[in-house]
């Protein structure tokens, strides 16, 4: 009986709903903390950037028009997606980082749950975050936080799963779509979570996953006009000033790189870096 062949998974850029290869045609190996051969991953250019931030620009209107309640749904939904998926999560993290079985299947664990958490904040947020106002007349003078837009975002480079989980939920909360760099030397996990959101209720173009060099993408996202926010989280290893200093160009609000196990760590904060503060004057009645 011969020996059967098996076959290796490609992994693909994120973009629109769709999964694409670089229009580059590059790839680059991720390999073992051994040294092992993994799997190529698509080395994502500045179209396939320009591409992604393109997707979600056009996915904005429909993602933050949902109601609160629908996007908490739909994020439960990857939730659970997530969950019936551990398995195959545990085992990549383990092949990419090194990890113990035990060590990885804690960090899927804790993505879930962190998932979970910021699910629930999706109709609770605006409570606390906005609310009526003193004024000296006879108004009501309420403030209202709405999404920013796009945001783009360089996941922590040190994990595998937790990092890109804990930068991009608290963007969808607010109603945001999301373009993110993945981390370069784990990005499996990356596009794996990819697939879990392209199978759950998640429309397209409101999540677009870029694998490659965060250092050859940011600053195309950065500069881009139609990028309204810049998560800088897994940021700390490039030139994050130059980054701030090309996003004020188009006004576009910054999150300086976090560092140490705590970096994207939940918070109420994270969902509100993302959102901007409408407020409304409306007249009293006087009878």
């Amino acid at each position: 009986m011969s020996k059967r062949l098996s076959v290796p998974k490609t992994y693909k850029l994120f973009v629109g709903g769709a999964f694409l290869r670089s229009e580059s045609g590059r790839t680059y190996e991720v390999v073992s903390r051994k040294g092992e051969f993994l799997a190529n991953a698509a080395l994502a250019s500045r179209k396939d950037a320009r591409d992604a931030v393109k997707a979600a620009a056009g996915a904005v209107k429909g993602w933050s028009g949902a109601t609160a309640y629908n996007r908490g749904q739909v994020l439960y939904r990857v939730a659970e997606v997530l969950e019936g998926r551990r398995a195959q999560f545990i085992d990549e993290i383990s092949r990419q980082t090194g990890a113990s079985a035990t060590a990885a299947a804690a960090e899927v664990d804790e993505a879930i749950d962190r998932w979970v958490w910021y699910a629930g904040w999706c109709d609770k947020f605006a409570q606390v975050s906005g609310g009526a106002n003193p004024v000296a007349g006879p108004y009501f003078d309420i403030s209202v936080p709405e999404p920013t837009g796009v945001v783009a975002v360089v996941a922590p480079q040190d994990t595998a799963l937790l990092g890109i989980v804990s930068a991009i939920a608290p963007a969808l909360v607010a109603g945001n779509t999301v373009v993110v760099i993945a981390s370069q030397p784990h990005p499996l996990s990356a596009i794996s979570l990819a697939e879990v959101l392209a199978t759950s209720d998640l429309p397209a173009g409101v999540v677009n996953v870029l694998t490659g060099s965060p250092a050859e993408l940011a600053p195309w996202l950065a500069s881009h006009p139609d990028v309204h926010a810049l998560d800088l989280v897994g940021a700390g290893d490039l030139d994050w000033i130059d980054l701030q200093i090309a996003a004020a160009e188009t006004l576009t609000r910054v999150l300086p790189p976090e560092q140490g196990p705590d970096a994207a760590a939940p918070s109420l904060q994270r969902i509100t870096a993302f959102t901007e503060i409408k407020t409304v004057w409306h007249t009293k009645s006087l009878v």
